[in-house]
């Protein structure tokens, strides 16, 4: 498995397991949140980068080609560059039907080594953006998300090697399902060497989904295989509320008026911000914000679930349940967190393709 492929990962990484037929089609689990793309291949291997872009070139010759680290794509006639850039902000409401959300899937595509590859699809939304309060489908989004992904991305050559031509990777079939729920799929659909089931004992229990990601954490309650409506849908609070929350803190202590976002990001992440060749210790801030997220995720989870009595299980998922699993540690005597929880709805997505959807053979 390969996770966080913030540097590019080698040709046999991403090659080794890949049928070699070009012309065959790629199955892909795609959960592209608003601070990481995570990718669940069928051959088990999963990947992730940071959701991280701007409009434009990048304004870099790269002098060895394996050192390249930001990558550039065109979209609708505007150049985006993706990779190891200070990225543009993801989170607003358009975004998973946005330019810069389908310069990013390329990325994470060509990442995974799908250049020049048929692609069957699923993504999701956030359980706000898929279902009203009702219950009924929010079709429009759902509509607009399937069509933005159809649409041309074009890699462009390294400026060093303008005549190298790379593919661009194509989605033939796009299918989106709510974002927890797909957690669920991951959760009852149970692949082991000798084959795949459905867990009969995890389909019949009523279980809940907490789905901690970058701008969103997502609640779903599935009971007898139904969705609780009332006891599901979207807070618009995640990691990313982490990030912002420093990076006022560091401009309130070291009087700055901006500091780039990967400088953030890496300040978040190791607790320590570099400022002029000498590191500062900001994991005060960092507890900070992450204790201010916290409280503001426990009050909303209360108010869905209440003490989830009558839940057989409470199952976090998510990058940001892995990154706060010691500060959620006890809300709950029935809570879990699955393995590389951060991939759980990618794993869903690429089962509810392999096993649910019409264009596959052998479903349930």
């Amino acid at each position: 498995m390969t996770e966080r492929i913030d540097k590019k990962p080698t040709q046999a990484d991403k090659t080794s397991q890949l049928t070699s037929d070009p012309m065959s089609v790629v199955q892909v689990g795609l959960d592209d949140g608003y601070a990481y793309t995570k990718v669940a291949l069928a051959d088990g291997r999963l990947f992730s980068a940071p959701s991280r872009a701007r409009i434009g070139s990048a304004g870099v010759t790269w002098i060895r080609e394996q050192e390249q680290r930001i990558f550039e794509y065109e979209t609708g006639g505007t150049v985006y560059s993706v990779g190891a850039v200070d990225g543009e902000a993801t989170q607003f409401d358009e975004y998973p039907s946005s330019a810069l959300n389908r310069v990013i899937v390329q990325h994470a595509f060509q990442q995974a080594g799908l250049s020049g590859r048929s692609i069957h699809l699923v993504t999701g939304l956030p359980v706000s953006a898929y279902y009203r309060h009702d219950g009924q489908l929010r079709q429009q989004e759902i509509d607009r998300k399937c069509e933005s992904l159809k649409l041309s991305v074009e890699p462009k050559p390294n400026s060093a090697k303008p005549g190298k031509s790379i593919l661009s990777a194509s989605v033939a079939f796009h299918e989106v399902i709510p974002e927890a729920l797909a957690a669920w799929y991951d959760h009852v659909i149970v692949t082991q060497a000798d084959g795949v089931t459905l867990d009969g004992d995890r389909l019949s229990a009523p279980i809940a989904i907490v789905d901690i990601g970058g701008r969103t954490t997502d609640f779903v309650v599935v009971q007898d295989q139904g969705i609780v409506h009332g006891s599901s849908g979207s807070l618009n609070r995640g990691m990313l509320n982490v990030k912002s929350r420093v990076a006022d803190l560091i401009q309130q202590t070291f009087d700055m008026s901006e500091l780039g976002e990967q400088s953030i990001a890496r300040a978040v992440d190791s607790s320590r911000l570099r400022l002029h060749g000498k590191d500062h210790d900001i994991s005060a801030m960092v507890a900070a914000a992450k204790r201010e997220l916290v409280e503001l995720l426990y009050a909303e989870t209360r108010r869905k679930l209440g003490l989830g009595v009558e839940l057989d299980q409470v199952l976090f998922v998510g990058g940001g349940s892995a990154a706060l699993a010691t500060d959620i540690a006890n809300w709950f005597p029935n809570q879990t967190i699955p393995d590389h929880a951060a991939f759980a709805n990618a794993r869903g997505m690429l089962k509810y393709l392999q096993y649910v959807c019409d264009d596959t053979a052998g479903g349930f």
